[in-house]
């Protein structure tokens, strides 16, 4: 292995492969350094070395990218600035918040209660927290609008023991801690969810990956809102606390580049490198921090290393040799995991004792010395200049690397331990001795009394100390983390706008896909609400034909069109804007639903409402991004999802990863999504209407859901509204669209979406050839008629006394007589979902299994959905019944050469796949 390689995790290898010619030049060369630093600081020598590098770059001297430094601090001694507050009550306090996060999970974990929790995480993150509380985190009463802040999930019970030293928490609602039923009223959820607690928490963070990239899209968002005109954001600043395990899930490293493209310096990420993940070392054979360091470096980020506290400064100054430094460069992280689960002697001789430099550099230290020297990220000075020079940095995204020590001050059972993540109660010794650490006025007697009770500290709200808290607080506009939903009211569309979508579309064939997209312009042009509409799209634009927006609207850059655009002189020009209104992130569905989530929730975050129409395949939504939907429904967002080239028969070339059969079932499974299958365009102007007016209209009791719309790429004839238009069955769910005239054998067709023409067809083929009557029903939304009818049933169970409400499709079919056959372009179990709610026979026609590349009518023949079958499917029906010939229904196969897949005829060959 080469040299360079064996140390690739340590630094960048800028001259381990290269051979010194004349190493007493090299020498004179690096003492001039040296000398430049001591006369003129570190900061002339940055710059000098910028400029070097700079002048090496244009004559061709091959110089290779620092993408990893030293393992020390990235900001110099003589650079730090002075640090403004009172050390020693924010320590005092800060004891305090440790004290009483531990023992809020502590007292969960008796044994009647048991309920878990997390010590660990906030015992050795509390001072990165406490710095920003007390002289970053901006509230919502700041001049400048407030900060938006991503907590690390498992630290939330130090938001909580902070709540309550400000008074908004009581010991009550401490003790509600993962108990929300059982102390409702009084409750507090394990993790950060706004949905849970919607006056507390904003983010939704625990689903590991997904903080990191919503924080990124959410900066991006403040961006947009300003750059659009619609709120001053440029004051407002963006925190992400993540932790280094957690950067290995895809999704948190994922959208970097955007973050450094769009030159987000309004975006601060705090790693904190406990080097820890749940269950051991995050890199326990490498160095996770100079990883990262190289990773965010190489992304375009800004990266600052907060490694080691105050106490290091004399021994770096004296480390003349480097060999103190060559050590930390060297040293792996699963032996710094466990030099702090050891004790001061053992780090003496481990650490120190590598060479006989540095034993004699740490000879004046006692081994409590040893034992006391700080990682950085438990130093408020060295945390302090980290936050103030990432908040200077202008251009470009930061990221501060924190070392950290996992469970730091709770003691031997729990610092640095694999099992630390996992420990949810101390023992009365560890107790003893966390109260000592800490210096509470809190007896042996009183932890004896009950250990699995220690009592909460809070030494009253006049305490000097808690008063200095509090003034810190309203400087900065007010406690965090805090959520409120008033808004901007808005005035929704008239009935006008929705004229495009309730007109048809004459004799011309138009998709549904294409139904939606002519609304969305009229939506877009409405005085009133236009401008908060917030199209949002991976690179498919073309596909669903929203590129007819790209010369009006505009795409979103912050950057603008610094380029000649090859298709300039096209009326669909490609035309990037720094006020445009389209959310385009390119191949990126997870970017999209966290520009989605952002926009979806600006009513709240900053009272001024977006309307996110997010815009994709609906193969690639809830199959691919569902964790994000799920914490989109958490943060409460509010915004359409167009599920578009829906239907697992509809997109015919594409094939079985694109052939969409199952995302209702999927989307049913997300409690905030109210899903909708349309058939016409008049349906979709209804739906969204009614959505429009769910989430901000003045009347509305439950706003906060997300509709999700499925859309097909197959062009249809569109019809008018009907004269006296059923909005109640179109937005309840299911409405008669054709009610037969035949005198013969009833039945009742279902049917949703793009198979609702197929069911129609079926009706004329079954009254012509069959002389069967068959009543057609257009489902718009399987899903929310089920969710109606166990609603009505869960009524029933809970309140016998009470005359049982019947189901909104049991009460709406009560007169349709005869079986029931119901045909999707989705897998039977979408149909199904209204199966128990009727007495009729019923039966499911669907696509299940894998989708495959053929032409429509082939497909729907396999899967025996289309006219033919369900013609088929309903003489079985009524052959059983003994209302047709028990023959019709072999002579039906017969007749339509039902399992020659050739044969079928059902669908056209029109919209593009």
């Amino acid at each position: 292995m080469a040299a360079g390689d064996e140390n690739s995790h340590i630094l960048s290898g800028l001259t381990n492969q290269l051979p010194d010619r004349d190493p007493e030049e090299t020498a004179e060369w690096l003492e001039s350094l040296d000398t430049l630093i001591q006369e003129r600081g570190t900061e002339r020598a940055q710059y000098i070395m910028r400029s070097l590098l700079q002048r090496a770059g244009a004559q061709s001297v091959g110089v290779p990218m620092v993408t990893t430094t030293d393992y020390v601090n990235t900001i110099p001694v003589d650079q730090e600035p002075e640090f403004p507050g009172d050390e020693e009550i924010e320590r005092k306090y800060r004891a305090w918040l440790r004290w009483n996060a531990a023992v809020l999970v502590h007292r969960a974990q008796r044994p009647e209660i048991g309920v878990g929790g997390h010590i660990s995480t906030y015992a050795g993150a509390s001072t990165l927290y406490e710095v920003g509380f007390n002289h970053f985190f901006r509230g919502k009463d700041h001049a400048g609008g407030g900060d938006q802040i991503f907590f690390q999930g498992h630290a939330s019970p130090g938001m909580y023991a902070r709540a309550f030293l400000e008074g908004r928490l009581t010991e009550e609602d401490l003790d509600g801690f993962r108990q929300e039923k059982s102390k409702e009223g009084h409750a507090l959820s394990s993790y950060p969810h706004p949905r849970l607690m919607p006056e507390f928490w904003e983010f939704p963070t625990v689903s590991m990956g997904i903080g990191p990239m919503n924080a990124i899209y959410q900066a991006q968002s403040n961006r947009y809102l300003h750059n659009r005109g619609i709120k001053d954001t440029s004051d407002q600043h963006v925190w992400a606390f993540l932790g280094d395990g957690e950067m290995d899930e895809p999704e948190s490293r994922g959208l970097l580049q955007l973050a450094a493209n769009d030159k987000l310096d309004n975006l601060t990420f705090v790693v904190n490198c406990n080097l820890q993940r749940l269950d051991g070392p995050v890199r326990g054979n490498g160095k996770i921090v100079q990883e990262l360091e190289a990773f965010f470096r190489g992304a375009g980020w800004n990266v600052i290393k907060v490694l080691w506290g105050r106490e290091w400064d004399d021994l770096l100054e004296r480390d003349s040799d480097g060999s103190l430094v060559d050590i930390m460069n060297t040293t792996r992280d699963g032996d710094y995991q466990t030099y702090k689960a050891e004790s001061g002697g053992f780090v003496r001789e481990h650490f120190f004792g590598q060479t006989p430099q540095t034993k004699e550099l740490a000879a004046h230290l006692s081994d409590d010395d040893v034992w006391n020297l700080k990682r950085g990220g438990h130093d408020y000075h060295k945390v302090y200049a980290a936050y103030q020079a990432a908040m200077d940095f202008k251009g470009k995204p930061t990221v501060i690397l924190a070392h950290t020590v996992k469970g730091y001050g709770l003691g031997t059972h729990f610092e640095a331990r694999n099992s630390t993540h996992q420990m949810k109660k101390l023992t009365l010794q560890d107790l003893k001795d966390f109260r000592t650490h800490l210096r509470l006025p809190i007896s042996d007697e009183v932890l004896e009394a009950d250990p699995y009770r220690p009592p909460y500290y809070h030494p009253g709200m006049d305490a000097p100390e808690i008063k200095y808290l509090m003034d810190r607080r309203r400087e900065l506009g007010g406690s965090v983390p805090e959520r409120r939903k008033e808004h901007t009211a808005l005035t929704l569309p008239g009935e006008k706008t929705y004229e495009v979508a309730n007109r048809g579309s004459g004799k011309q064939q138009a998709a549904t896909t294409m139904a939606f997209v002519r609304l969305l312009k009229d939506l877009m042009r409405d005085k009133e609400i236009g401008q908060r509409i917030v199209p949002i799209i991976p690179d498919e634009a073309r596909t669903f034909g929203i590129d007819a927006f790209f010369p009006t609207a505009k795409i979103y850059n912050p950057n603008g069109q610094n380029y000649l655009s090859v298709d300039r002189d096209l009326v669909l020009a490609y035309k990037e804007s720094i006020s445009g209104q389209i959310v385009h992130a390119g191949i990126n569905e997870a970017g999209s639903v966290a520009a989605f989530t952002a926009a979806g929730t600006a009513y709240a975050t900053h009272g001024e409402p977006l309307i996110p129409i997010y815009v994709f395949y609906s193969m690639f939504g809830f199959q691919r991004t569902g964790d994000s939907f799920w914490a989109a429904a958490d943060q409460m967002t509010r915004g359409f999802i167009i599920g578009a080239t829906a239907g697992r028969t509809t997109l015919t070339g594409e094939g079985l990863q694109h052939a969409d059969g199952h995302s209702p079932i999927l989307a049913a499974t997300n409690p905030a999504v109210v899903t909708y299958d349309p058939a016409y365009g008049y349906e979709i102007g209804t739906i969204i209407k009614s959505g429009l007016e769910r989430m901000y209209g003045p009347d509305s009791t439950d706003p906060n859901v997300m509709y999700y719309i499925t859309v097909y790429n197959e062009p249809i004839v569109q019809p008018k509204a009907p004269e006296n238009i059923d909005v109640e069955g179109i937005v309840k769910g299911i409405y008669l669209l054709k009610k037969s005239e035949t005198e013969g054998p009833r039945t009742q067709l279902l049917a949703s979406g793009v198979s609702v023409p197929w069911a129609l067809e079926a009706a004329q083929i079954l009254a012509d050839e069959w002389g069967v009557a068959a009543d057609v029903w257009s489902v718009t939304s399987w899903n929310e008629l089920r969710r109606d009818a166990v609603a009505a049933e869960e009524e029933s169970f809970l309140h016998p006394e009470n005359e049982a409400r019947v189901p909104y499709i049991t009460a709406k079919m009560a007169d349709a007589h005869g079986p029931v056959v119901a045909v999707t372009d989705y897998m039977k179990a979408v149909p199904d979902q209204v199966r128990q709610f009727l007495p009729n026979d019923f039966a499911s026609l669907g696509a299940d299994g894998f989708g495959f590349s053929d032409t429509r009518a082939a497909a729907r023949r396999f899967f025996k959905i289309d006219s033919h079958s369900v013609v088929v499917r309903t003489l079985q029906m009524l052959a059983k019944r003994g209302e047709v010939d028990a023959n019709a229904p072999a002579q039906a196969i017969a007749k339509y050469d039902l399992l020659n897949v050739n044969a079928g005829t059902t669908g056209n060959a029109g919209g593009e796949g």
